[in-house]
């Protein structure tokens, strides 16, 4: 019939057709979609007696490739919306949700009840609130709601062993847009709500982690940081290249470790400047110490002080380290300081590995290639050349953000004042080990 509505009208018999195919698809049904940029996922985990109920809310635009009953404009039909809520369900977040017990993967979560919301629905604010709002009644058939604008909200079920058990999850939701932040509430029994907010994929985490847990996976990640952050590895080149045994890098390594570990923990405890332009400051001057560690090899390094100028750059390179634990860190839940303390020895083990890799290959070169002098030049040369370029991209960016000082205060003059205060302690530190390291010697 349309081939000879085609045939018999034309190009106008063609655009009528066209015309009325749209017309159906905007009326039945809403297929692919363009994949969302932002959107926020609310999920409540809550183990109860034998099941445990999965409480997620996720905008409706975010499920693609399913086609949702429509009325008039594109208004969600909620009369027979049900049937394909519940597959959307299933297939976007059922089937993507992994939840462990005791290290157990779980079965795939049953769908109990969806309903379809409102943008303004403040019900996801508390637990109660959500659970109520997904069994009871569903919006009249008569609302208007544009599917766009609609949000899935789904309560799932687990069959589990105990309450009292281990949780673990992972989300796997991170492909329902290309930025996905999601806040996940887990309500342990008995205890405190542990809160999680983050973007993208955080892996499987435990949603109330022990100690144990938190020391393996913060050392875990201070291990992986250290040789991903190129950065950090230029500059632990430019301190190798003058050495020629670890030996004698030990006071060298030790005084990065000290610097580093005292800033990630100050910035931790939130002691660190909290303004916009701090960050980019920092990735500046991290830029920095590699071109002027760089330059110190090519005109001589002093080899004698080389761990004292190494420690005032490991007070940067620790704020550094904190930009990278500013989201992370919530996944230690209670454990912060055992998180910090594992992260540090994550990046002193990933420290060790590329010392261990570089002074060998660089007595090699040494050995059988260039002169050690020319060598050192050389690569010198080559490691300040990209921190030049580093440190004047990132001071581009820097200079895009205004440099307003913090208001002189009580709280910014006691701040100041512990700032003053361990500075001094460390400057005292530097000195008695300076004094100790001239006794040993003169002692030989």
């Amino acid at each position: 019939m349309v081939l000879e509505m085609i045939r018999s009208g034309g190009t106008p018999g063609l655009l009528i057709v066209l015309f009325c195919l749209t017309m159906v698809g905007s009326t039945t049904g809403v297929f692919a979609h363009d994949i969302p940029n932002d959107i926020t996922i609310q999920v409540y985990v809550k183990p109860e007696g034998q099941r445990l109920k999965l409480l997620v809310r996720v905008p409706l635009n975010a499920m693609r490739d399913m086609s949702f009953p429509l009325l008039g404009p594109g208004y969600l039909d909620l009369a027979q919306a049900d049937a394909e809520l519940r597959n959307a369900a299933i297939l976007w977040i059922g089937d993507e949700i992994k939840l462990f017990e005791d290290g157990v993967r779980l079965p795939n979560p049953n769908v109990v009840a969806v309903r379809a919301s409102i943008p303004s629905d403040p019900s996801f604010r508390r637990y109660e609130d959500a659970l109520s709002h997904i069994i009871g009644p569903r919006l009249p058939d008569r609302t208007q709601l544009f599917w766009q604008q609609a949000l899935l909200d789904v309560l799932f079920e687990i069959p589990i062993q105990s309450d009292q058990a281990d949780y673990m999850i992972d989300p796997g939701l991170e492909r329902l847009g290309l930025r996905v932040v999601t806040v996940l509430r887990f309500l342990p029994p008995g205890k405190d709500e542990c809160v999680y907010e983050y973007v993208g994929s955080p892996g499987t985490v435990p949603l109330d982690p022990h100690w144990y847990q938190a020391a393996l996976r913060f050392s875990a990640l201070g291990f992986t940081h250290i040789l991903d952050g190129f950065d950090h590895l230029l500059f632990l080149l430019c301190l190798v290249i003058p050495f020629r045994q670890i030996r004698a890098l030990i006071a060298v390594v030790t005084a990065f470790t000290v610097a580093h570990s005292i800033t990630l923990i100050a910035s931790a405890f939130e002691l660190a400047p909290d303004t916009l332009w701090f960050p980019p400051l920092v990735e500046t001057l991290i830029a920095a110490s590699i071109v002027y560690m760089a330059l110190e090899n090519i005109i001589g390094a002093q080899l004698h002080r080389r761990w004292l100028i190494t420690f005032g750059f490991g007070l940067i390179h620790g704020f550094g380290f904190s930009f990278a634990l500013r989201e992370t860190l919530q996944f230690g839940g209670t454990h912060l300081l055992t998180s910090l303390l594992a992260f540090n020895v994550g990046v002193e083990l990933g420290q060790i590995l590329v010392l261990l890799l570089l002074i060998p290959a660089l007595a090699l070169l040494y050995r059988f290639g260039v002169r050690e002098r020319m060598a050192t030049i050389t690569l010198s040369v080559l490691v300040a050349h990209t921190g030049w370029h580093w440190m004047t991209n990132r001071a581009a960016v820097l200079s895009q953000y205004d440099m307003v000082w913090p208001t002189l205060d009580l709280s910014l003059l006691l701040s100041a004042t512990g700032w003053l205060l361990l500075i001094m302690a460390l400057a005292g530190l530097s000195w008695w080990a300076l004094g100790m390291r001239r006794q040993v010697k003169s002692a030989d």
